[in-house]
């Protein structure tokens, strides 16, 4: 279901001005803002040391390797044009690998793999091989478990295709972003349809079942006219799903993002329009609208979770793991465990003397309070519904509802503007307002500075 309105018109333009600001993506609660030294190498072992045998864990294994560095990116990655650190990086992740085995209780069930990056599809097929060989020695790797990966069209082979299946991979994400030659020059990111079709035609005669395609709307000189060209162009190829992600533009975090010409950007009217029009599309050619950014085929099973209010939010977005353990392996992966999140050194360099050392490369983390788990519940709830019973939430968590007097109050304004409703126990975020879900979620954060600038803005 869409809202029809006009992104531009007076009411629309109030809201932007009252509502933009800077809000957290929410894929944790609390948010990597709050991670700290704290939580160390002891902390974590600790952690793992405690968790259950019989409870299957999910793993993401970070490749922070590009061939090409897209100057919008958000992620801990740099352009290589040499393999050799790659092949290094490989040898280490396994060094890695060990070290976690050796901290576990014993060889843990595994539901689910994430190749993440980066560019995943930078190994080779023979490093691919060392990995998974890799996996299954440490981890009892669970018959029919989801195996995933982000690729990149352009170094996507039909040779890395093939291995990549015989290893399992059932999940693929590939990276669109825009099709417009003006706006690929302008990210440094220039890919052809042709290259992205032949990837899916691969992609499936492979066996690989479930196809995902990554757009984006706000990059300089995205217009709503060629976000929906890249729409009528791809829908023909039907992928199981869709994201469509903001552009965050947060040149003080990401240096290369200053090579982006910011008078080129969208205005946040503009950028409302491009992501209505694009939901707009998508629903109209039968893709279900789920969260703030994704869609999907109503037989996937995430548009299935969607229904049932089992679907669930992490650092790769929308997802139906329900896992509650993520171990996160590579420079910068966070994982999660029933005691709190922990992140490893994001630089490449400390991460890889962390290893050689014989240490697991843990940089911060935070431990989880129970307020944290409760606020956590409400947060995910409404990134993922819409809608959060709070009267059912307190009662999971054993709190009085009055102890969220001061995030209701502050709802008021939403409530005002029709982007919400609240009838004493539960609080809905209505069509209209669900492009600020982040905003109304901000309200439950305890730890949010309303005017620090680590945050990318609301629309």
């Amino acid at each position: 279901m869409t809202v029809h309105y006009d992104p531009k018109a007076p009411a629309e333009a109030h809201l932007i001005a009252r509502y933009d600001g800077r809000a957290p993506r929410y894929t944790s609660y609390p948010t990597a803002v709050q991670f700290t030294p704290e939580v160390d190498e002891a902390v974590y072992r600790s952690w793992l040391a405690a968790l259950p045998l019989d409870e299957a864990v999910s793993l993401y294994l970070h490749i922070p390797f590009c061939a090409r560095l897209c100057w919008y990116c958000g992620c801990n990655t740099r352009a290589v044009n040499t393999h050799g650190p790659v092949r290094d990086y490989v040898n280490l992740l396994m060094r890695e690998m060990h070290l976690l085995g050796e901290a576990l209780p014993g060889r843990l069930p595994a539901k689910a793999v994430h190749l993440g990056g980066g560019t995943p599809n930078m190994l080779s097929v023979e490093e691919l091989a060392i990995i998974f060989d890799g996996l299954r020695h440490t981890f009892h790797l669970e018959e029919g478990a989801e195996i995933a990966a982000e690729l990149d069209p352009a170094v996507l082979s039909g040779e890395w295709i093939a291995a990549a299946a015989r290893h399992g991979l059932n999940r693929a994400s590939l990276g669109v972003q825009n099709l417009d030659p003006q706006v690929q020059a302008a990210v440094n990111r220039r890919e052809s349809f042709d290259e992205i079709a032949d990837c899916v035609e691969a992609l499936r005669a492979a066996g690989v079942a479930s196809v995902n395609l990554d757009l984006m709307y706000g990059l300089p000189h995205q217009t709503t006219r060629n976000t929906l060209a890249t729409l009528e162009a791809i829908l023909p190829l039907r992928p199981e799903r869709l994201a469509l992600f903001g552009y965050a533009h947060v040149p003080w975090m990401k240096a290369h993002q200053q090579l982006i010409d910011e008078a080129a950007l969208p205005g946040p009217a503009e950028r409302l329009e491009q992501s209505h029009a694009a939901a707009e599309r998508l629903t109209q050619a039968g893709y279900v609208q789920i969260g703030l950014d994704h869609f999907a085929l109503p037989e996937d099973e995430l548009a299935k979770a969607n229904l049932t209010g089992r679907m669930h939010r992490n650092f790769q977005g929308y997802t139906t793991d329900d896992a509650t353990t993520l171990l996160g392996l590579g420079a910068s992966a966070i994982g999660v465990s029933p005691k709190g999140y922990v992140q490893n050194i994001a630089q490449e360099l400390g991460w890889r003397h962390a290893v050689v050392d014989g240490r697991l490369p843990v940089a911060r983390g935070v431990a989880l309070s129970d307020d944290d788990r409760f606020r956590a519940d409400i947060i995910e709830r409404l990134m993922c519904d819409f809608a959060v019973d709070l009267a059912a939430a307190c009662a999971r968590h054993g709190r009085d509802l009055a102890e969220l007097s001061g995030p209701l109050a502050r709802l008021a304004p939403f409530l005002e503007d029709g982007l919400a409703t609240w009838d004493g126990e539960r609080l809905d975020v209505t069509l209209r307002g669900r492009v600020l879900v982040r905003s109304v979620c901000a309200l439950f954060d305890a730890y949010l500075e309303p005017d620090a600038q680590r945050h990318a803005k609301a629309i």
